[in-house]
C-alpha cells in the first residue's frame, strides 16, 4: 500500500472508532489526525476536503464494498429470500471479516440520523446500484401488497439490518467475544422476509394525516 494511501486509511478508521466513541459531532478533525499518528492536523483536510468528504469517503468505503457480493448473490436469485439475503448478508460477512472489535456497523447506523451524513446517503445511488435493483425486485416480488406498504417495509429492512448489527457490534466489544455475524445475516434474511410478506392489517395512513415512513 503505498504512503499516502496507508495515512488515508488510518484516518478514516480513526474517525470511524471515534465517531462511534464520541459522537461525530464532538470530534474535531485534528483529534482524528491525532488518532491516525498523522502530524499533519489538517490531514483531513488535505486528504479529503474537510469533514463532509472525509464522510463521504467513509460511506463509499462502506458501501463499495458491498457491491460485489451482492452482485453475485442477486445473479442467483430465485425467490424473495434470495433477494433479501442478497441485501442482507454481505453487511454481515463483512463485518465478520474486520479486525475486532469493529466499528463499521455503529458508525453507519449513526450516520443514518446524522443530517449531513444523511444527505450524502441520499445522493450515493452510484455507489450502490445494486442495492437499487435488489429493492426493485423485492417491491415486484410482493405486488399483491399494497405499494406503499412495501416501500415502507423495504425501507424498514435496511434501519432494522443496521440497528441489529451495531447492538451486535457494541455488545461484542462490551463482552469481549466475537459475534457471530454469519449466523446473524442468516437470522435477519428470514425476520425480514417474513416481515415483507405479513398480511396487512392496518387502517390507510392518510386518514391520520399522512405515509407511514
Amino acid at each position: 500500500m503505498a504512503r499516502s494511501e496507508a495515512a488515508r486509511t488510518a484516518l478514516l478508521d480513526s474517525a470511524e472508532r471515534l465517531f462511534v466513541q464520541v459522537g461525530m459531532s464532538h470530534v474535531s478533525d485534528r483529534k482524528i489526525a491525532e488518532a491516525a499518528g498523522n502530524t499533519n492536523h489538517s490531514a483531513v483536510g488535505y486528504y479529503f476536503g474537510g469533514r463532509e468528504g472525509l464522510l463521504r469517503a467513509l460511506l463509499t468505503r462502506h458501501l463499495k464494498g458491498l457491491e460485489e457480493p451482492r452482485r453475485a448473490m442477486f445473479e442467483r436469485s430465485g425467490s424473495l429470500l434470495d433477494d433479501v439475503r442478497a441485501l442482507v448478508v454481505p453487511v454481515t460477512d463483512s463485518l465478520a471479516e474486520l479486525p475486532q472489535p469493529t466499528w463499521r456497523a455503529r458508525f453507519v447506523s449513526q450516520a443514518m440520523h446524522d443530517p449531513t451524513a444523511t444527505h450524502l446517503l441520499q445522493g450515493m445511488a452510484e455507489d450502490a446500484p445494486t442495492a437499487t435493483l435488489i429493492v426493485r425486485s423485492v417491491i415486484s416480488r410482493l405486488d399483491h401488497l399494497p405499494l406503499e406498504i412495501v416501500r415502507g417495509r423495504a425501507l424498514l429492512m435496511t434501519r432494522v439490518v443496521m440497528t441489529s448489527c451495531a447492538d451486535m457490534e457494541e455488545r461484542a466489544e462490551r463482552d469481549g467475544r466475537t459475534p457471530y455475524w454469519h449466523a446473524a445475516g442468516d437470522f435477519l434474511s428470514d425476520a425480514l422476509t417474513g416481515m415483507l410478506t405479513a398480511p396487512v392489517n392496518s387502517r390507510p395512513a392518510e386518514a391520520e394525516g399522512g405515509p407511514v415512513f
